[in-house]
């Protein structure tokens, strides 16, 4: 199970949201004690930014390899950097390199800025967003069998239709060009969709960026508390019939 430490979510959502290298290393750390096997995570600003800038993100990740031996993995979302030119530059100036990183399908420069990971030796994690048209444009990726792995994300938060949605989103996935999927939900759809990745058998993730509650709807406290309750969730959907 991956833990996703805080993604883009800044100040406003509570001091339990890791946004210093330094919280996010100890985060990282209590999430794989928790049973985390992987780690997604958003290099921050000192404002609590999202950013590509290669210091940032040499920083951070050598502070969250210092205290756990799992991957790590970061965004390369646009937002961090609008344009795709100059998005492609930051990726190319990285020092230190993330094991892999997680890039959406449907954002302009997609596909170039997997071309660009994959020539620096970084797994892909292709987000796959419900209601874009990623999906469609993933099937037609030449890149698709070179990726690490699919993420599957459900965008609808509503616990009653999330399920369905993600249902929907796998379908239109198809075969994934034969990749690993990794499903997961956001907010009010978080805990359906880990469920429902547990009963389909796919790995999944859950963390302070996907959702800041608990499945009973009480505020979560850390990411090894959502990753406690993430590893129960899923194992007992595997064990229903």
């Amino acid at each position: 199970m991956q833990v996703c430490l805080n993604g883009p979510r800044g100040a406003a959502a509570g001091a339990r949201v890791p946004l210093s290298p330094e919280a996010m290393a100890e985060s990282a750390a209590e999430a794989v004690a928790a049973g985390a096997t992987d780690i997604h995570l958003h290099p921050k600003t000192p404002c609590g930014q999202d950013t590509l800038s290669a210091r940032v993100v040499a920083v951070t990740l050598e502070a969250v390899r210092a205290r756990v031996p799992v991957p790590v993995g970061v965004t390369t979302g646009a937002w961090s950097e609008p344009d795709p030119a100059a998005r492609l530059a930051r990726i190319r100036s990285w020092t230190v390199l993330p094991d892999h990183a997680s890039v959406n399908w449907h954002e302009p420069g997609a596909e170039e800025v997997a071309c660009a990971l994959i020539d620096l030796g970084v797994g892909v994690e292709a987000g796959i967003w419900s209601g874009t048209d990623a999906a469609a444009r993933f099937a037609r990726s030449s890149l698709g069998p070179r990726v690490l792995r699919v993420l599957a994300e459900v965008t609808d938060t509503r616990p009653d239709t999330a399920e369905d949605t993600a249902r929907a989103l796998l379908a239109g996935l198809g075969p994934a060009h034969g990749r690993p999927v990794l499903l997961h939900g956001e907010d009010g759809g978080a805990w359906p969709v880990l469920r429902l990745a547990g009963r389909l058998g796919l790995a999944t993730r859950i963390g302070l960026e996907d959702t800041l509650a608990l499945p009973n709807g009480e505020q979560a406290l850390s990411n090894a508390q959502l990753i406690t309750e993430g590893l129960t969730g899923h194992g007992r959907a595997v064990r229903s019939p």
